[in-house]
């Protein structure tokens, strides 16, 4: 069975979680994509995997959008979607603390700290905010 789920939050809502969202993941993109010009290093190489966990919710959030299907998802996509995005943004807080030792001078990992917490806290909102259609 595909169980579907559902979200009422209001369009004004949606619509400042999806800002505020897309302003984090897109933050920590580039900002991974500028570790990675400085040099391979322990921070840029786990900088990679919330930056591919946020890739791939905002890839099924696009076809989501395609396919017409913004506020009822079924669980798969519901989880690849904002569950990799909220998964992202929290994996990536603990790679930027560890930045922000290892490269305390540095600008590039607080940055990114602040892009981890908006993709978390904004698309983990979005999340939580969808229940199961009885």
């Amino acid at each position: 069975m595909n169980d579907l789920y559902e979200t009422k939050i209001t369009t004004v809502r949606w619509l400042a979680y999806d800002l505020a969202g897309n302003a984090g993941w897109i933050t920590w993109v580039v900002c991974t994509i500028l570790c990675i010009k400085q040099g391979l290093t322990l921070f840029s190489i786990l900088s990679i995997p919330p930056a591919l966990l946020m890739l791939i919710g905002v890839g099924e959030l696009i076809s989501e959008r395609i396919a017409k299907l913004d506020r009822i998802l079924p669980k798969k996509r519901l989880y690849r979607g904002f569950g990799a995005l909220t998964l992202g943004g929290i994996a990536g807080i603990p790679v930027c603390i560890i930045g922000l030792t290892v490269r305390s001078s540095e600008k590039l990992p607080l940055w990114m700290l602040i892009g981890a917490v908006l993709c978390a806290v904004f698309a983990g909102l979005c999340f939580k905010g969808y229940r199961k259609q009885k």
